[in-house]
């Protein structure tokens, strides 16, 4: 009577806690009667031996049986008693589905086996297991999953249709931010000084803009083949370009899934229906935002099925070899371009348990790996120079992998020791792997920023100097595709290409009167190689620009792009008056010898100088985009027109006065005359664009 009484709380005990407790259906709970214990079994040979939690085709039976043991209260097994198995939650109009027998007695290990089969609907089956004197409200709980039989077709269209929202909304995400920033991001870039803590902090800053340290270091290999910046200066950038990442990484493992169709929805409505600049540039960051969590769930979804998948299970228990795991990681972050990519991707991994950090931290090191590899590919056609700068990013980057290789366990066990603690490890994982990420940079980072003068050097030795490519060769100097969707900084090397063919256009102009006044014919051939050069340049900024446009740019960048294409139409009209009119009539001129009066020489150099001063302030007014130079230049036109009338009636009063030298080269003068005369309108027109610009006439 003691005894039963004793057992009475134990068995009260044993059936609350499975009334209330949150894992009373996929634990490995126990019912307890007077005589019995009621478990799942399992065999440490197999992750699958208790049978639960199977997934197989719809009308198909699991691929293990599931499995129960029964003992007494000293965990002796008994034999011989009869277990009830039975479905108590089926999806609807599931049919066809069953058991091998209904009842089933415990062996002679005192367990009791049984084959399922699943009905002919996909969803979840429940199954329960009890000795037939429980209630069964109390039972063992099983779980199925019956998947369609073109499974594999749907998890490989949602794998990869979810990895298309994540990096669609990491590109949206960051394209919101560009445009907020872009001005910003630009000017900073463009100043970067040899400070290294202040170029750390751009490295970061413009990296947590874009959502990519490769992208970044594309643009430092872009800006430093143009030679807007020194190799040198880039070494900070590249490890800040590190931390700046992440940020991205840190956003990703935050579980927000659930709430991503509702910060679509905001991005959205902020998106489209506000007028505001920044307030649709911040919607479109919201709303990438939003798909990239959205894409996460799609994916995290379509690999549940994988669960079961033993070939999976097999790889995924290799990735925790240390080598194996950083090649597979830096080919896939190659692959996608992206390291915070390639770990949103292991964060969904570990949100439903397979991946352990200890397998994590390999695949993560190999991600910085392959950052350098897309880094590489961007410098096929550059100068050594740029070469230099992904070279150094290699080397960082190998550098940190060689530093954590050998201490990958204990980087492990850090990162457990400083992230959150729960009994859920799908939980926790995710935050683990960000938080490497974040420690394997911020080490590097404060290794070696102290050594960037070594680093420098080393790779100056790793890539020496060639010979210099030969003056002739026909090429851009600023303008980079790789950055093309990055609106702000590619129009930025479009200005600058556009700068260099004004450079050479001036040139065109100031050399173009030796013919006339000195009598020196060897510029023409250097005039007629530049109006190649021109036109070349005209050509290749133009096709820059189209494809720089077929981005979602804002009005500001719109007008940028066109202010940038109505310059070079007036710069190649100007060098088509130097390249044939001025120069077939300076060939004349050569040939037979002519020779302007005194004073009519004097009036064509004194407005020849006034056209390279107009010339001067509108290329200076689109450098610097100002509107006060922009208003000089339009009131100094109004001048020069008056200058030229004066000298046209001097010119003619001349051959009033039947001067000889004015009468044998009044054609000329004229000629040249009205010819800087246009070149003057045609520099005007530049400065006045930018005025209309600013007058929202554009």
């Amino acid at each position: 009577m003691s005894i039963k009484l004793l057992l009475i709380p134990i068995a009260f005990f044993f059936i609350f806690s499975n009334l209330f407790s949150q894992d009373s259906i996929h634990s490995n709970l126990s019912i307890v009667n007077h005589r019995y214990i009621l478990e799942k079994y399992f065999d440490e040979n197999s992750k699958f031996a208790s049978g639960d939690k199977q997934i197989c085709n719809a009308n198909d039976s699991l691929n293990s049986q599931i499995q129960v043991i029964v003992k007494d209260s000293l965990g002796n097994p008994i034999i011989n008693v009869p277990v009830i198995f039975t479905f108590i939650v089926v999806p609807q109009k599931a049919g066809d589905f069953g058991f091998q027998s209904n009842v089933v007695k415990t062996n002679s290990l005192g367990v009791a086996r049984n084959f399922v089969k699943l009905g002919s609907v996909q969803g979840e089956y429940i199954i329960s297991a009890k000795i037939e004197s429980l209630h069964e409200k109390n039972s063992v709980i099983f779980n199925a999953t019956a998947r369609k039989s073109n499974w594999v077709f749907v998890l490989i269209i949602s794998v990869f249709g979810g990895l298309v929202l994540f990096l669609f909304g990491m590109f949206l995400m960051g394209s919101g931010l560009q445009k907020s920033a872009g001005d910003k991001m630009r000017s900073i870039l463009s100043r970067l000084t040899n400070n290294r803590v202040v170029a750390l902090g751009v490295g970061a800053f413009v990296t947590a803009i874009i959502q990519s340290s490769s992208a970044t270091t594309v643009m430092l290999i872009s800006f430093v083949n143009a030679k807007l910046i020194t190799f040198r200066n880039t070494l900070s950038v590249i490890l800040g370009a590190g931390i700046g990442s992440t940020i991205t990484t840190q956003l990703i493992a935050f579980s927000l899934a659930e709430y991503s169709l509702l910060i679509v929805i905001i991005g959205f409505v902020l998106y489209y229906f506000v007028k505001i600049d920044k307030i649709k540039n911040i919607g479109e960051s919201l709303f990438g935002f939003g798909v990239l969590f959205y894409g996460m769930q799609l994916m995290s979804e379509a690999i549940v099925p994988l669960k079961s998948y033993e070939p999976f299970l097999n790889l995924i228990i290799t990735l925790e070899n240390p080598i194996f795991g950083i090649v597979v990681g830096a080919l896939f972050t190659a692959l996608i371009q992206s390291a915070a990519a390639f770990i949103g991707i292991l964060i969904i991994l570990a949100s439903q348990g397979f991946l352990t950090i200890h397998a994590g931290v390999p695949l993560v090191l190999g991600s910085a790996i392959g950052t350098a590899i897309t880094a590489l590919l961007a410098t096929i056609g550059t100068s050594r120079e740029a070469y230099k700068v992904a070279m150094a990013h290699t080397v960082l980057k190998t550098f940190g992998v060689i530093l954590f290789v050998g201490w990958m366990p204990a980087l492990a066990d850090l990162v457990v020791y400083i992230s959150p603690t729960s009994n859920d490890t799908s939980e926790i994982v995710p935050r683990q792997l960000a938080n490497t990420h974040t420690i394997f940079n911020v080490v590097l980072t404060v290794l070696a920023l102290p050594l960037t003068k070594q680093f420098a050097w080393l790779i100056n030795k790793m890539v020496p100097c060639r010979p210099k490519d030969a003056e002739d060769e026909i090429k851009t100097k600023f303008i980079d595709y790789n950055i093309i969707s990055t609106p702000s900084l590619a129009l930025n090397l479009a200005k600058q290409e556009t700068l260099q063919m004004a450079y050479i256009v001036q040139d065109m102009v100031r050399v173009i009167k030796e013919p006339f006044f000195e009598h020196n014919p060897k510029v023409l051939k250097e005039i007629a190689d530049k109006e190649i050069y021109v036109n070349f340049l005209r050509d290749e900024i133009k096709a820059y620009l189209i494809k720089i446009s077929r981005n979602n740019m804002e009005e500001s960048r719109v007008n940028e792009t066109f202010q940038i294409l109505y310059t070079i139409k007036e710069l190649e009209q100007i060098a088509d008056i130097v390249s044939t009119t001025l120069a077939k009539k300076a060939r004349s001129w050569v040939t037979h010898d002519y020779e302007f009066s005194e004073e009519g020489k004097k009036e064509l150099q004194a407005y020849h100088i006034s056209t390279m001063k107009q010339l001067s302030r509108a290329i200076e007014v689109f450098r610097d985009v100002n509107l006060e130079k922009a208003k000089k230049v339009n009131e100094k036109y109004m001048k020069y027109e008056d200058f030229a009338f004066e000298l046209e009636k001097h010119h003619f009063e001349r051959l009033a006065n039947q001067d000889e030298k004015t009468i044998s080269s009044s054609k000329t003068h004229v000629v040249l005359m009205d010819m800087f005369k246009q070149i003057s309108e045609h520099s005007t027109n530049i400065a006045k664009i930018l005025l209309k610009w600013s007058d929202n006439k554009i």
